[in-house]
């Protein structure tokens, strides 16, 4: 008669080495040599009974298609897998948008934003884990430089219509010469839509009436972006 089948052993986090368990890894050897999963770990702090930490973050990015999903998951959605309540949920989402606003600071002088590759450098932290679309305005003095902060569109979908007004006005308030827009694809692939190229057409005509120059419209997708000027699109 076959034995029946063995349960992998389970460990708590107590009875691992101490080079397996991730708060020590980190403090000895640095943050830069853990695995994603370890990483987690630290962030929730604690398992569940027959489940320890690793194991929890393990499967949590298992479940979520690993760090890009989990990055798109809200506090509420995680809230539905076993182990994980309000308190972890709450700090897998915050340690998220930490690390989104990290990636926004600049320094104190104004960025200059002249190349498609500094201005996805300067706002694609922006885009990490979002699901909707948004669209960005960066106003320009006419060295090319940053004026004021970005202007946030909030939800704005570029397939309906836009209010040239809402795109312009901090753009006027600043006497900017010139404006980039950037809006992001949830779907992460940057390629312009119909809808795209229709509104940037528009909005660049808009812009010559208020003597401003739109100067690019970047779309930013998954690790990659197109740049509409430099894809002589809509702009020429």
């Amino acid at each position: 008669m076959p034995e029946p089948a063995t349960r992998p052993s389970y460990r708590t986090i107590r009875e691992l080495s101490e080079d397996e368990r991730p708060r020590e890894r980190l403090l000895r050897h640095g943050p830069e040599v853990l695995r994603d999963a370890e990483l987690v770990a630290i962030v929730l702090g604690s398992g569940l009974a027959g489940e320890n930490v690793v194991d929890l973050a393990r499967r949590i990015l298992e479940q979520h298609g690993g760090l890009p999903g989990l990055v798109r998951a809200d506090a509420r959605t995680l809230q539905r897998l076993r182990g994980v309540g309000a308190a972890k949920a709450a700090q897998l989402a915050a340690a998220v948008e930490l690390g989104r606003r990290v990636q926004r600071l600049v320094p104190e002088d104004r960025p200059h934003l002249g190349s498609p590759e500094a201005v996805y450098a300067y706002v694609a932290g922006r885009f990490v884990g979002r699901t909707k679309e948004q669209l960005l305005v960066l106003a320009l003095d006419t060295r090319g430089r940053l004026l004021g902060t970005p202007a946030v569109l909030g939800g704005t979908v570029l397939s309906v219509a836009v209010r040239p007004a809402e795109v312009f006005r901090e753009a006027v308030v600043l006497e900017a010469t010139g404006v980039i827009l950037v809006h992001n694809h949830p779907s992460g692939d940057p390629t312009p839509s119909a809808d795209d190229i229709r509104v940037t057409k528009q909005l660049a005509e808009a812009g010559a009436l208020l003597g401003i120059d739109l100067v690019d419209h970047v779309i930013v997708g998954l690790n990659r972006y197109v740049s509409m000027r430099r894809e002589g699109i809509a702009l020429r």
